[in-house]
């Protein structure tokens, strides 16, 4: 047996902020594109995927919404050339797009409110001369 301590050798150790900063950036790539968050911030900061996953987990980030399980073959191929179902509307890329209108709408809000405060400013300035 050897007598020596064995080292035992970690990874990096990545602080509050810089795990902050990550989580942002998988929360602002799924936000704009829908998804690929996680891929991104993986090949951007050199970060393995399950631990970019762990801290999404831990910091309680929106789960991504689940789908429907596929449908069995058998079910499908019940005739030879069976005629179609019409089409049902999925809810998901409706939900996302009026998330995203939500969104949008609020960054509009919020910049005519601080248009609205600089207006102000300005006429008082504008007055004081």
């Amino acid at each position: 047996m050897s007598t020596k301590a064995k080292k035992t050798s970690r990874g990096k150790r990545y602080s509050d902020q810089e795990k902050a900063e990550i989580i942002d950036f998988v929360n602002k790539i799924n936000s704009e594109k829908g998804r690929g968050g996680q891929s991104a911030a993986s090949k951007k900061f050199k970060i393995s995927p399950l631990t970019i996953s762990s801290w999404l987990k831990k910091s309680g980030a929106p789960k991504k919404a689940k789908k429907a399980p596929a449908r069995k073959a058998a079910a499908k191929k019940r005739g030879a050339r069976a005629a179609k179902a019409p089409a049902s509307t999925s809810s998901a890329p409706i939900g996302r797009k009026l998330a995203k209108l939500q969104s949008l709408y609020n960054k509009i809000e919020r910049a005519e409110s601080d248009l609205n405060k600089m207006k102000a400013e300005f006429e008082a300035l504008k007055g004081s001369l």
